[in-house]
């Protein structure tokens, strides 16, 4: 039962503990008590995530048979045949630059139509998520997430004698910023609640033997507030109590095996267990960050341009950069395809969490517009033509799904990013190299 007053709990309410913040998820209480009384809610907030896949897709595994909401889903997608309704699959679009992998995730939010011409040039545009930060970081104490995982690189050649950054980020402040993306679940947890000052190895050593965890630090209010609100809010604020409790305590066992010491050997890049428990603490982490409202812009990259990760644990020894220039010969092309699926799984999972977390009147998953997907389709050819991407969420009521929309005249990315700016309410008349909007009326479904 919710507890009715006169006055409303601010909807950015955190409880402060020393040196600590924990923002709290939507309660009843943060609704105005004559909205709750006429038994309406308030107005959705409306997030926007990117999940960018890297090395290009296994295309003939990848499209839909079928156009419209009459279409089957292909040996990739099949995962998220339960969120069939929520989904939007494109085909027919083209990226707006290909100057190999830097082109791919350089223009995929930014929609630029050249870079650099060296390896020290470093040029693009700004990227989408950056557009929304603007408006969107006005109502949440962070204004955007940039997370990966894989560490940054700041310097140096990657490809086609073009910096690393372009590989290694998809977000933009600026023509001539990239933002680095944090692939340490410390340093992202540290962001979202508070840190010490310093990531140094003694430092950590020295919050794993003094820190209390973050709720113990606000324990006391945390046992005020739930005097105050009422039973459903108590067990939603439980729920999200021990999912911060569980989030910690992941981290710290990671921390205690990373300080152990061991002997010297060359770092292996696809360890199975090590890269699926750091990719669900990096999702729980944008969980945690999204459903407190710390922010509403949310950028992640599973996996950098040319990553050479291996997937043994899915029968795929070889490195997933060097495979994915298959020379269109059908057994690596199937090969690719099952990384191409197996990362649709862990995003399933992961949209499987959205949907069971409410918010409002609805949950998570009804109130975003997540856009996946990569830069490159054939990565053999670089091609930039008919890219793998789609949208997943139900858009806040602005967008509606199980349709594959298929288009002819080859609109570029540039001009989806425009559509998608449209649909989060921050409209915009241009991005990188659009040329309009992809018709409102496809997208809306009116």
């Amino acid at each position: 039962m919710t507890i009715l007053t006169g006055r409303t709990m601010p909807r950015r309410t955190v409880l402060r503990g020393i040196g600590t913040t924990l923002a709290l998820p939507f309660l009843d209480a943060m609704v105005p008590a004559r909205r709750l009384g006429a038994k309406t809610l308030a107005d959705p907030v409306h997030r926007f995530q990117t999940v960018y896949v890297p090395n290009g897709m296994a295309m003939p595994y990848w499209s839909p048979e079928g156009e419209g909401k009459r279409f089957e889903l292909s040996p990739i997608l099949e995962p998220l045949g339960p969120f069939r309704e929520q989904m939007l699959v494109f085909s027919g679009i083209r990226a707006n630059w290909v100057t190999a992998h830097a082109g791919a995730s350089g223009s995929f939010l930014t929609g630029a139509s050249r870079g650099g011409r060296n390896e020290v040039e470093i040029l693009a545009d700004v990227s989408m998520d950056q557009l929304l930060a603007r408006e969107l970081g006005k109502e949440t104490q962070l204004a955007s997430l940039e997370l990966s995982m894989d560490q940054p690189a700041n310097a140096g050649s990657c490809t086609a004698n073009l910096s690393c950054v372009y590989t290694h980020t998809i977000s933009w402040r600026s023509p001539t910023q990239a933002l680095p993306m944090e692939h340490n679940p410390r340093a992202v947890f540290e962001r979202l609640f508070g840190d010490t000052g310093s990531t140094a190895r003694s430092a950590r050593a020295r919050r794993l033997h003094e820190q209390r965890s973050i709720l113990d630090k606000v324990n006391e209010k945390l046992v005020d507030l739930r005097r105050e609100i009422g039973a459903a809010d108590r067990a939603m604020v439980d729920e999200y109590t021990e999912a911060v409790r569980d989030v910690e305590r992941r981290i710290e066992r990671a921390e205690e095996q990373i300080d152990v010491e061991l002997p010297v050997l060359t770092q292996p890049q696809g360890a199975p267990p090590v890269f699926e428990d750091h990719l669900e603490l990096m999702f729980d982490l944008q969980l945690l960050a999204l459903r407190t409202d710390l922010t509403r812009v949310v950028t992640f990259m599973m996996g950098k341009e040319q990553s050479a990760r291996p997937y043994p644990q899915i029968g795929v020894a070889e490195a997933h950069h060097p495979l994915s220039h298959h020379n269109n010969q059908p057994e690596p092309v199937e090969k690719m395809s099952k990384i191409n699926r197996y990362h649709v799984e862990l995003f399933s999972n992961y949209l499987s969490k959205l949907r069971a977390t409410p918010d409002g009147d609805g949950n998570l998953l009804d109130h975003m517009t997540i856009l996946y997907g990569g830069g490159i389709s054939n990565s053999t050819q670089h091609s930039g033509i008919n890219l793998p991407v789609l949208v997943m969420g139900g858009g806040a009521g602005r967008l509606q799904g199980g349709r594959h929309l298929t288009y002819s005249d080859r609109p570029t990315m540039a001009n989806l990013l425009v559509t998608l700016m449209d649909k989060l309410d921050v409209p915009v008349e241009k991005i990188g190299g659009s040329t309009g909007a992809l018709p409102l009326d496809t997208l809306s479904g009116l």
